[in-house]
């Protein structure tokens, strides 16, 4: 965008000070700041924010955020670098360290696995009868988060930024799909560009444009003690500015609790209470005097809740058994469903932006983002994960919300595996086959409030049968959680005759209209014009990273379907679309459609009972839709495959979903068929060298560093979104400075779940994405980011709990590589499935 624009921006604190800095920094100007509270202290949560920084998570962008965060910090002189230190009193705990020290070697940061001893070393106040260790990493620290803020409003304000200070935004002026003022107490503001950094009060200034911004207010407890008698002699404030604290930060999270000192005082933070949800707008307009004990975001304390973290504190610390609790409150701040922040557009408007749910440990690293995407149109950071329109629209009621959001506080600091879904809410969303899929024992997972089937208790008889070189290995505790040894029968069954997979719950949009063709052939990177086609392509960003990869069907002439990825697809096509005009249709339309992948080389057997149409090769070549019936019931047929065998995708309507399943599973019975799970999916998805959109790939990777060249179009006609930074990029056919490449485990059965470093000649060198046990190769598979010049064949190192596995790069796919499998039109089964069919039919 034009650095000409009018900016306005809502709310004064630590996230929206630094967006202004940050776009005054790249060359704008006429920005405005809001603020409903006085400007030398809002009010708001940077308010009262205590300012540990703990950087490392699994998420590699908010670990990101916040190293940028510590950097800018520093740079203001605003961070007191003591170190973090995280300790365990559990053996669970323990493992659960060496799992984050793992995090901080695959995003970059140093971090120490340290003994009892090393720890009491650091922290002499702990108890040396109940710490087992710990995880020590320099670089944490203390944020001064209202002073940073002051001093981005002096710096900001220099050059040229208004601010506004006790000033309520009462209305924002829209005109279709744009925003084009503020309404505040002192009048309107003109505005091109709305950001909403309204903290906890982002829903109520989002409601104003009619957008729902799924963040739920919540207090949470933080104290101070009196004096420790083994920290005499220090003063409050007597360091440099504000930095009254010497020893690292310390989290104790076996029992929900941080700590901090304040000169020769604690501050303890204690996530261990119950939720306590606020309603913002119950607040009030925040007053013209705020103060640290009077300000809107900080409410009574309610010492009965505070008791246990009090108890823990002085078994933790015996020393704080001489003091008291001198000071505490309830602080509000915001969670949402998943836990992470609220970034970016809402599908219906243009120019408002919202930088909600952003805690001071990555404000900095947001802000940045966002001013990123307002010059350049990308940030350096994939911000898939903290999209405003990632949510599927189950998921913003305030019912959901609300529940999601207060259990994600209760699980802070708990240990959680990968795969663990959420108790509650559950069943949402269910395909037209759910109850046949519970008859046949399904073990469900959630996703986008879907629930998908993993794997089939039904199937467990067939492990009896398996032949010795598809018998699952032995997994170890952590691995083995929400996994069943099932998986492995259920991908021999689809390797050596045929099953039937729910894909209902995969993303289906249609795209319809005039100029739809006009409109992909903009996003795309292939030619989607042929009518009866499935284009497997990309929709990049313009700086030719992947935004997604999508199946495009074109089914007649002014209609589309895309097999996408997230809910951020439909919003870009939407987005896209308007901008275009209103030639295109674009809408969702997956909750009415049922659909079945049926798969392996008896897949031609089954169908060829239940229809007469002609599905041979010249028929429905791979890569061909057509309309068809089964039985009488209208579908579609997608011939593709995510496992690498010959087969469709079958797609009717959601009320003939039901009878299309026990058509196909009647009539596959006497060619072996079965239910098959998502876990031998994703197993014969990795052995086929399938890519996964955000986890194998994102915004922050081009086409030929993952692996997924062949979706550019070499000579396409038309441009596309994209094109002009690939091809600068390339231009000098440059080797990629990284690749997404396939590693096996060399001891053949050694688990790893993903985003584990990866060591190359004894020193990190990337991460791993996804994996999965290949029950076809006889080894667990892992994609990971790796330079450029390793080479196939190289052998590197997987940290798994602190352990290394060896690993070898290995040339991909490992399964079918000249694609025979999915291309034949006709297969036998293969003899060693003759026994077991003749015994279970």
């Amino acid at each position: 965008m034009a650095s000409t624009q009018r900016v306005v921006i809502i709310g004064a604190g630590i996230v929206g000070t630094n967006i202004a800095d940050e776009l005054v920094s790249r060359g704008w100007k006429d920005i405005t700041v809001i603020e409903q509270g006085p400007l030398d202290m809002p009010g708001g949560s940077t308010s009262h924010a205590p300012g540990l920084v703990f950087q490392t998570s699994p998420s590699k962008t908010m670990t990101h955020f916040a190293r940028y965060t510590v950097e800018k910090l520093l740079s203001l002189d605003c961070f007191n670098q003591v170190g973090g230190l995280e300790v365990a009193t559990t053996p669970e705990r323990l493992e659960e360290l060496k799992r984050k020290h793992g995090y901080a070697s695959s995003w970059g940061i140093g971090a120490r696995l340290v003994g009892p001893e090393e720890c009491l070393k650091m922290y002499p106040l702990l108890n040396k009868d109940i710490v087992l260790g710990g995880l020590h990493i320099p670089t944490d620290g203390l944020a001064l988060a209202a002073r940073a803020t002051q001093l981005l409003i002096e710096r900001t304000r220099q050059a040229g930024v208004r601010y506004l200070g006790s000033t309520l935004v009462t209305g924002i002026e829209k005109t279709q799909h744009h925003v084009t003022g503020v309404n505040t107490s002192a009048g309107t503001i003109p505005a091109d560009i709305v950001i909403s950094c309204a903290g906890f009060w982002g829903v109520e200034v989002g409601a104003m444009v009619g957008a729902q911004i799924p963040l739920l207010p919540l207090a949470h407890q933080y104290a101070k003690t009196t004096p420790v008698p083994d920290l005499a002699g220090r003063q409050i404030n007597t360091l440099p500015n504000g930095r009254n604290a010497c020893r690292p930060i310390l989290r104790h999270q076996d029992q929900d609790l941080y700590y901090r000192e304040h000169g020769d005082q604690y501050g303890i933070g204690y996530y261990g209470h119950r939720p306590m949800p606020v309603v913002a707008a119950s607040l009030g307009p925040t007053g013209k005097h705020v103060d640290d004990r009077n300000m809107p975001s900080r409410l009574k304390f309610t010492a009965d809740d505070f008791d246990p973290a009090w108890k823990e504190t002085q078994q933790l610390l015996p020393a704080l058994r001489q003091c008291q609790l001198e000071d505490g409150f309830n602080g509000i701040f915001s969670f949402t469903p998943d836990g992470g922040p609220l970034v970016g557009l809402p599908p219906h408007l243009d120019n408002f932006y919202v930088a909600e749910a952003v805690w001071v440990t990555h404000s900095a690293g947001v802000a940045r983002a966002v001013a990123e995407v307002l010059t350049t149109g990308n940030s350096q950071i994939d911000l898939s994960d903290c999209e405003l329109s990632r949510f599927e629209e189950v998921q913003l009621s305030r019912a959901y919300v609300e529940e999601t959001s207060q259990q994600n506080f209760v699980e802070i600091y708990d240990i959680l595996h990968p795969s663990q879904p959420k108790e509650s809410p559950r069943n949402l969303r269910t395909s037209p086959f759910v109850s046949r899929q519970r008859d046949l024992g399904a073990f469900f997972l959630e996703v986008g409030g879907w629930e998908r089937p993993f794997w089939y208790e039904a199937n467990a008889e067939l492990l009896n049968y398996l032949p010795p070189e598809w018998r699952p290995v032995q997994r170890d505790a952590w691995s083995s959680q929400f996994y069943s040894p099932i998986a492995a029968a259920e991908a021999w069954k689809t390797r050596h005759a045929v099953a039937m997979y729910d894909m209902t719950a995969f993303h289906r949009f249609e795209v319809a209209g005039a100029h739809a063709v006009d409109l992909l052939q903009q996003l795309t990177t292939s030619d989607i014009s042929k009518i009866g086609s499935i284009t497997y392509t990309l929709l990049l960003s313009s700086n030719g990273g992947i935004r997604s990869d999508v199946f495009i069907a074109r089914l007649d002439q002014n209609h589309f379907q895309v097999g996408a990825n997230t809910a951020n697809d439909l919003a870009y096509l939407v987005r896209e679309a308007r901008r275009q005009g209103q030639h295109t249709q674009v809408r969702d339309i997956t909750g009415g459609t049922s659909c079945i992948g049926l798969w392996g080389p008896r897949a031609r057997d089954v169908i060829g009972s239940v229809s007469t149409d002609n599905f041979s090769n010249t028929g429905l070549p791979y890569m061909g839709v057509k309309s068809a019936t089964i039985s009488g019931i209208p579908v579609i047929m997608f011939r593709k495959s995510y496992v690498g065998e010959f087969g469709w995708e079958i797609q009717t309507s959601a009320d003939y979903g039901l009878r299309l399943w026990d058509l196909i599973f009647q009539a596959g019975k006497p060619h072996g068929l079965i239910a098959a799970g998502r876990s031998a999916l994703n197993a014969l998805r990795l052995e086929k060298g399938y890519r996964t959109y955000g986890s194998d790939m994102t915004t922050e990777h081009d086409p030929y560093e993952a692996g997924v060249g062949s979706a550019v179009q070499v000579g396409k006609k038309e441009d596309y979104i994209g094109r002009a930074a690939l091809e600068r990029k390339y231009q000098h056919a440059r080797t990629p400075a990284r690749r997404l490449r396939c590693l096996t485990v060399d001891d053949g059965s050694s688990m790893v779940l993903g985003k584990e470093p990866v060591f190359y000649n004894g020193a990190p060198a990337g991460y791993i994405t996804t994996a999965a046990f290949g029950y076809t190769v006889r080894k667990p598979v892992a994609y990971a980011w790796l330079p450029g010049r390793v080479a196939e064949g190289e052998k590197v190192e997987i940290e798994y709990f602190g352990k290394r596995i060896q690993a070898t790069v290995s040339p991909e796919p490992l399964y079918d590589p000249h694609m025979s499998r999915l291309y034949s039109d006709s297969q036998s089964i293969g003899p060693e499935l003759q026994k077991p069919l003749k015994h279970l039919l």
